[in-house]
């Protein structure tokens, strides 16, 4: 049995919109890719065949994956939190180490740091949570350790 995550209401719309995707679409242009390699004639020596094959064990994975965080997910409800304390679902504005960045707090499996997307779960994310605008604090890190001040908090967008 798969644990249960926390997601924000766009992290859980993603997953539901990558299942649609891989169901719907997807699953049915790898059968179509399948039914054309086997016209080419011999299985046991078909290229096409077999990265066919490997493809629809990939897309069966992940839905099956998919699914599982789909039926196991809690999604907060982003308006009944206090806007004035860090936690999932809320945008973070702070100075660290002397430079302004904004962060959104979202769950692990939503967590993107190309888009400044930290986990509620990760060493920053755990020691932002439960705090407020004008808290400033020093972070444990493994590469060393991080000065932060809370410039603001709102919700995510």
């Amino acid at each position: 049995m798969a644990a249960e995550q926390k997601y924000t209401l766009e992290g859980f719309q993603k997953l539901k919109d990558e299942y649609e995707y891989l169901t719907k679409t997807r699953r049915e242009e790898v059968k179509n890719a399948i039914a054309e390699a086997r016209s080419f004639g011999d299985l046991s020596e078909n290229s096409e065949y077999d990265e066919a094959r490997n493809e629809q064990a990939k897309v069966e994975a992940r839905i099956k994956e998919l699914d599982e965080l789909i039926q196991h997910a809690i999604v907060i409800d982003e308006s009944q939190i206090d806007m004035g304390i860090v936690g999932l679902g809320s945008l973070v504005k702070l100075e660290k180490n002397g430079q302004v960045v904004e962060y959104s707090i979202v769950g692990s499996n939503e967590a993107n740091p190309f888009e400044n997307k930290i986990s509620d779960l990760s060493d920053i994310g755990k020691a932002l949570s439960g705090k407020k605008a004008g808290d400033a604090f020093e972070v444990k890190v493994k590469a060393g350790s991080v000065k932060i001040k809370i410039l603001e908090v709102s919700r995510a967008k």
